[in-house]
């Protein structure tokens, strides 16, 4: 019963997380968004590491025996979240090298089996 609280909060972490996966948030909002979410995280990170006393407390009032297993938790969050995010970026820019490889071939059309000796 005692780690219903740290249950009900990563799942919450997760469900945001899929929530920004399923519809990303671009331009000036989403870079805004995404600074303050590391500002957020470098705060915490700078307060845990100032006052280690207190992520044992959190983490024996949300239900978790130590602290380094709360800590642990939120590196498995801020990693999928990173993990995914990343994939999502390669996605874009893979199907950006293919638009743009596209518009060459459309632009410059070179016939099967013809040489580049009359271009020298």
């Amino acid at each position: 019963m005692s780690q219903i609280l740290i249950k009900i909060v990563l799942i919450v972490a997760f469900g945001l997380l899929a929530l920004y996966l399923i519809a990303p948030i671009s331009g000036q909002r989403g870079l805004a968004i995404r600074k303050i979410v590391y500002l957020l995280l470098f705060a915490g990170a700078a307060l845990a590491v100032l006052f280690p006393s207190w992520i044992s407390q959190l983490a024996r009032s949300l239900g978790i025996g130590r602290g380094t297993d709360l800590l642990l938790y939120g590196l498995i969050v801020v990693f999928l979240g990173v993990s995914f995010s990343l994939r999502r970026k390669i996605k874009m820019q893979e199907v950006a090298i293919t638009e743009l490889a596209r518009s060459i071939a459309i632009d410059n059309p070179r016939l099967p089996g013809a040489s580049d000796a009359s271009s020298r």
